[in-house]
């Protein structure tokens, strides 16, 4: 017990927090903050996974999280026939075509290993294959892209529930980091960090581009979640009931049967957002506890303290017999597939996909500065460095206009000192973020909660 004080206190402080916003701000605020906070956990269990466990650098975050983004698009939207009758045919058979050219390359280099003439056969294998994917399939995409594009004008999904997404999401963050790390995982850490950054860019840039995929810019919206929806709620007999009964000592103070009854509406109204994100909370926190379960695990396994010691002196760990390379390639793959995921979740979260908001430069460094403070190498640490960033990035903006406010009620309103403060207090995030970083790295360089090494 005494070894997770720090780990008890440091998270009672988080809950206590939250628990302030839903008392002064409101709930459904207090539970969308920790519904990010828990979708921040499980990306920085992922990132954490690969920095604190192998010492591999990945810039190329958001790649993968636009891809889990991508899966639930794919798997939970609902097919669109007309795309499919004038435009299926010829996507499907691209799709082949790129299978056929894997295989070829792959049957190539095992049939002419010492052939000095091998390189330039997958060469031409490749552009003759580029070039006859898109004869095929540019006719596919512009028929598709043709049918209805104010709604559709893309293939649409298969219809399936959208947990199963998650799953999804995460395979396709897994394929990718096979893809890349059997690329670059030879080079050096910050020539890592570059390629994956960039390749993270191409990624998003292909999502936002391919309409016929997933709309690109012009957004999916009213994507299916595994929670009833906020309308449903409000109409339902039970809930209503529920609602009323919860308020009866408040309902019973009003005498105006009129008054009662939008005041019975309003509370039906705040409680379903309320439900809403309660639940999904439910699905959340579901998957952060069996990530941080696996993960604790294999931290202290023997599999864990092997990851260590690559990490620690590869020269060391590769004198011994470990595989470095095979290695580095599997913890690639699980934290990637873990950010995958969470990428999934933060889709089904908001209900709609815009690839337009997946920006790598920025918001991958947010996730890192998230594992740093919070402790890299530590599981405990990684989550609450995502609970801490988040919460300060959510309401650094109404704790900033408060002190504000609270500074300057000598001044008059129109103040031209006060108006300013008041109109920059938006960005006191990037002021808050920055100081608090600061702060931590000073008092605090291994983070909040640092990897424990020694432990039974």
């Amino acid at each position: 017990m005494k070894n997770y004080l720090n780990v008890i206190t440091a998270y009672s402080i988080m809950l206590f927090l939250i628990i302030m916003v839903g008392i002064f701000q409101s709930w459904s605020i207090a539970l969308s903050i920790l519904n990010y906070c828990l979708i921040s956990a499980v990306m920085t269990m992922g990132a954490n996974i690969q920095w604190g466990y192998a010492g591999l650098i990945n810039f190329g975050i958001m790649g993968y999280t636009a891809l889990g983004g991508l899966a639930v698009v794919l798997v939970s939207v609902a097919p669109v026939p007309e795309a499919w009758s004038v435009g299926g045919t010829n996507m499907l058979i691209s799709l082949f075509l790129i299978i056929a050219i894997v295989f070829s390359i792959k049957f190539i280099l095992k049939k002419y290993k010492n052939n000095k003439y091998r390189n330039y056969l997958i060469s031409l294998v490749i552009i003759f294959g580029i070039i006859l994917i898109r004869v095929v399939a540019s006719q596919g995409i512009e028929a598709i892209e043709s049918v209805n594009p104010a709604k559709t004008g893309f293939l649409g999904g298969l219809g399936m529930p959208v947990l199963f997404s998650w799953l999804v999401g995460g395979l396709f963050a897994a394929g990718l980091a096979f893809v890349i790390g059997k690329i670059a995982l030879g080079l050096r850490a910050d020539y890592l960090a570059i390629a994956t950054l960039l390749i993270a860019e191409i990624v998003v840039s292909i999502i936002k581009h391919e309409d016929w995929l997933a709309r690109g810019v012009k957004n999916v919206i009213g994507l299916k979640r595994p929670v009833p929806y906020e309308i449903d709620l409000q109409t339902s007999s039970w809930f209503i009931n529920m609602i009323e009964k919860l308020n009866q000592g408040k309902l019973n103070l009003i005498n105006s049967v009129t008054e009662k009854r939008d005041v019975l509406n309003q509370l039906v109204i705040d409680a379903s957002s309320v439900y809403v994100k309660l639940c999904m909370t439910g699905f959340f926190l579901t998957v952060v506890i069996m990530l941080l379960f696996v993960t604790q695990k294999a931290l202290y396994s023997p599999w864990g303290r092997k990851m260590r010691a690559i990490r620690d002196n590869e020269a060391a760990a590769g004198a011994m017999g470990k595989n470095i390379v095979k290695e580095h390639l599997l913890i690639f793959i699980l934290g990637s597939a873990i950010v995958g995921i969470a990428g999934a979740m933060m889709v089904t979260n908001d209900g709609l996909f815009t690839p337009g908001s997946y920006r790598p430069m920025r918001y991958t460094f947010v996730i890192w500065v998230m594992v740093i403070v919070g402790g890299t190498g530590n599981n405990f640490g990684a989550i609450l460095g995502g609970f801490v960033v988040w919460f300060l990035w959510v309401e650094a903006a109404p704790i900033a206009l408060f002190l504000i406010n609270f500074f300057t009620t000598h001044l008059d309103d129109a103040n031209s000192l006060k108006v300013h403060l008041i109109e920059s207090a938006p960005y006191f995030r990037f002021l808050m973020i920055g100081v608090g970083l600061l702060v931590i790295m000073r008092y605090r360089p291994k983070g909040l909660i640092p990897e424990k090494i020694n432990v039974k």
